[in-house]
């Protein structure tokens, strides 16, 4: 078990690094690294550093003297030289170890990717490269010279020289180790340049296998634009003369937004309109996005400590989501951010394992990159936006820009920033980094007929979550409008802000009683208990001027009846009526249509149901939710049909918003009339369609149909070679299967050759694909929870950080029946019992087992 770490234990660290100097000598198995670190005293203590065991250390000297065995302390983690043996003046450490790239599957530190040589250093994996502080306050310039034959070498920062088998780079602006990056294979650019407001010119390059190169030229777009855009909303200029992007197949996360060099798991570079969905352009713009604006918000400007992360990361979503919201639909893209939110972030707090923002502890930090760090680290910097406005929000960037460039900075530093920049106290503010859970917003309304006043009684609760049984009133920002009965709007957007437990908001001069439209926008990360009548939410759904407030009612009408139907009872006619006037209305965005005919998950029902008090059943809630897609498919099948052919977009291929958001409504209106037609319409679309958004959204109808075979054969005759479309052609067979046949279709699967079960996309394909099965992982026979598990129990030995992260499916179990829940915790307990249990793993099995005690 590993140590358990606490914020209120940091401590500066006593040496500055004035300068880093890295000589790297490439092989597969024996990579040599020579390094050279200028120190400079500012405390007391010995010199630590921070060291994996797969280093093989050479030697150690100080100014070039080897070190007396006497003041020198090596384990498997750390190297300490007493304070005894270091010089009063500044001094350089130097090391030379070995270390052994092409047996780290943990993909950690430095690693090969099918002959490509490439770093993961974030969050403690500069450690696992050579001996060093490796801890994010610790910033230094680095100059890093990178040996090989490979054909193309890179580093951070620019290129100051190479020669044959050599090259050097130097990255001038201080960072920590955890941004350091190093690739070296046999790689081909995408090459253009950027001129930025200033009048330098930035040489743009992204980096891919040979083969690949026809599907990078997107990303160059998106990066171009990323770039244009910070300038614009933030006056971020780029501060290097070289800006590289590279792509390989074998990647934990997403992407790496290491200084000048930003690394990308494959699927987030490349896209053609044959291999790529609208889902995966919108997605590559995004990721692109978002490492780009780390350049100021993580690089410049660093988290003092891994408590800190959602400083960088949580202000960093929020930036690239308002990136996309002005570059494609910001409607649309508000209501995607929360549809996520919601089922990966309040999850997350309605769970064993919930945590605030900032937490103030951890064992694993690797643990801790989680939906409440990102997502809603980005709704806490958007409350923040709103209670400022956007004036006083972009003084205060300005200023936490100029205040703390190259500095390594806290929660406290950023609040501060916008208190002294705007005049607000944000002390109970502070709270929505330090709480954790979800607040429960409850809302009673008090109607004066006689004096046309509306009084809203708001009460806030959080429940107890791991720690933390006591959760004070936060700063709630509610944004309300009213809507007439005939729905003209008589009151616009107004923000109350909410400070206590219980608060009253009044509204006086009214003729007759408005419907309330709640929390425009999403105002604030809560949940909402408020009596509605179905009227009240049809008329929002047909005349709220608020879209994402518009949007709910439509799904709040879904999720009212798709519970009564999981329990026994039937459809609220008002919610189908309703849903047809959305489809008629031709001056809606057919975006916003399609996420309208989109019905609730499975999940986020059962989470519906288990918060209503009783217990969800996978089974009734499976059937419920398929009977309600055909009924309604049913009621409106002129209505959809007429969709299905006037969404057809003709003409060539584009990515952007417009034709994206017909061709997501008419394959909403597919996936309806597909319950009709037997999947007729299905196998037309796939005969004929050119782009891969349509080809997968047949192939999903016609796998929940049973009847994809041909289908998944042609799929696999054309792109067999093809590692993207087949992770896509693994995942979407256990995800869109009937529950019945989907376990066992994942197991043939498991058993294919091309199972790559290492590399992380293939592995998340499969298994990932199965849990987001909601009734087949939650089979009653345990079977789901089962398989899920043995594969955990595979992987967790080759790369515990993937394993780990995939742990979270099971973090719902105890919602369910005893029988679910008797399989479920048998599961998790063989995988706790693993004698060879990583530290990443071994942590979330047990929280997750705790919250069933």
């Amino acid at each position: 078990m590993a140590e358990t770490r606490f914020l209120r234990d940091y401590s500066p660290y006593p040496f500055r690094v004035r300068e880093t100097r890295l000589d790297v000598t490439l092989a597969p198995q024996g990579t040599v690294v020579s390094s050279r670190i200028e120190f400079e005293r500012t405390g007391a203590g010995s010199l630590v550093l921070d060291g994996g065991t797969g280093l093989r250390t050479r030697s150690v000297t100080i100014d070039g003297a080897p070190v007396d065995a006497a003041h020198l302390a090596m384990t498997g983690e750390t190297l300490t030289i007493a304070e005894a043996a270091l010089p009063d003046r500044p001094f350089t450490f130097a090391a030379q170890v070995e270390i052994d790239p092409e047996a780290n599957t943990a993909l950690e530190g430095l690693y090969l990717s099918g002959g490509i040589f490439c770093t993961q250093c974030e969050a403690e994996g500069f450690r696992h490269i050579t001996w060093y502080p490796d801890r994010p306050d610790v910033m230094a310039p680095f100059r890093v010279t990178v040996r090989s034959n490979l054909p193309v070498l890179l580093s951070n920062g620019n290129p100051v020289a190479q020669g044959e088998g050599w090259a050097e780079w130097h990255d001038p602006w201080p960072k920590p180790a955890y941004l350091f990056a190093l690739v070296a294979g046999d790689l081909k650019a995408v090459s253009d340049s950027f001129t930025t407001m200033s009048g330098r010119k930035v040489a743009l390059n992204v980096w891919v296998r040979p083969a690949d190169l026809d599907r990078a030229d997107f990303a160059m777009e998106a990066l171009k634009k990323s770039m244009r855009w910070d300038e614009t909303a933030y006056g971020r200029e780029y501060d290097l003369d070289v800006f590289n992007i590279v792509a390989v197949d074998d990647f934990n996360m997403g992407a790496m937004e290491n200084k000048g060099l930003n690394i990308f798991n494959s699927k987030l570079v490349l896209a053609s309109p044959e291999t790529a969905t609208d889902a995966d352009y919108e997605r590559i713009e995004a990721v692109i996005a978002h490492e780009y604006f780390h350049n100021w918000t993580g690089n410049r400007i660093t988290c003092r400590d891994w408590f800190q992360l959602c400083l960088k990361e949580g202000l960093t979503v929020f930036r690239d989501q308002q990136f996309t919201s002005d570059v494609r639909s910001a409607a649309v893209k508000r209501i995607e951010d929360v549809v996520m939110l919601r089922g990966r972030q309040f999850r997350e707090d309605a769970g064993p394992l919930a945590h605030p923002p900032r937490p103030d502890r951890y064992e694993e930090i690797n643990n801790f990159y989680t939906a409440t760090v990102y997502e809603k680290g980005a709704e806490v910097i958007g409350m923040l936006r709103r209670l400022v406005g956007d004036d006083g929000y972009r003084k205060s960037l300005d200023l936490y820009f100029d205040r703390h460039d190259g500095q390594a900075c806290t929660i406290e530093d950023w609040l501060k920033v916008f208190e002294d920049a705007t005049g607000r106290d944000l002390a109970q503010f502070k709270r929505w980094y330090t709480d954790a859970g979800t607040p429960k917003l409850t809302l009673a309304e008090d109607w004066d007929d006689e004096a046309g006043r509306l009084t809203l009684r708001f009460s806030q609760a959080t429940a107890p979550t791991p720690g933390q049984p006591d959760k004070p009133a936060r700063v709630i920002p509610i944004a309300v409008g009213l809507i007439s009965q005939n729905g003209d709007e008589v009151l616009p957007t107004r923000v109350l802000e909410m400070t206590e437990a219980r608060q009253d908001f009044g509204f006086e001069g009214l003729g007759s009683r408005p419907v309330v439209s709640l929390l425009r926008g999403f105002s604030a990360p809560v949940t909402v208990d408020r009596k509605m009548t179905t009227v009240e939410r049809a008329i929002l759904l047909a005349h709220d001027t608020d879209s994402f407030a518009r949007w709910q009612a439509g799904h709040d009408l879904a999720m009212d009846s798709l519970v009564a139907m999981a329990r026994g009872g039937s459809v609220d006619p008002v919610f189908t009526h309703a849903l047809g006037g959305a489809l008629d209305d031709e001056s809606l965005d057919p975006a916003f249509v399609a996420l309208v005919l989109r019905l609730p998950g499975e999940d986020e029902i059962a989470a519906e149901i288990a918060a209503r008090g009783a217990t969800p059943d996978p089974d009734a809630i499976h059937q419920a939710r398929d009977a309600l897609a055909a009924g309604l498919a049913a009621e409106h099948e002129r209505g959809l049909s007429t969709l299905y052919d006037r969404m057809e977009v003709p003409g060539p291929y584009s990515p952007e918003a417009g034709p994206a958001g017909r061709r997501s409504l008419r394959l909403a209106a597919l996936g309806l009339l597909s319950r009709l037609d037997g999947g007729v319409r299905a196998q037309a679309l796939w005969d004929s369609a050119s782009n891969m958004t349509e080809k997968m959204g047949a192939l999903a109808a016609l796998v929940r149909l049973d009847r994809a075979g041909p289908a998944l054969a042609q799929m696999e005759a054309r792109f067999g070679d093809n590692r993207l479309v087949m992770d896509k052609f693994f995942s979407v067979q256990p995800m869109a299967a009937p529950p019945a046949r989907a376990v066992p279709v994942a197991k043939e699967l498991a058993e294919r050759p091309d199972f790559d079960w290492k590399n992380p996309n293939r592995f998340r394909s499969l298994i990932g694909g199965l849990a987001a099965n909601h009734a087949a992982f939650h089979a009653g026979d345990g079977s789901g929870y089962d398989f899920v598990a043995d594969w955990l129990m595979r992987l967790d030995p080759v790369n515990p950080q993937t394993a780990a992260r995939m742990t979270t499916v099971f973090e719902t179990w105890p919602r369910y029946d005893a029988d679910r829940r008797a399989r479920a915790r048998e599961a998790l307990e063989r995988l706790a019992a693993l004698p060879s249990l990583s530290g990443n793993t071994g942590e979330m099995v047990r929280r997750i087992l705790a919250a069933g005690t």
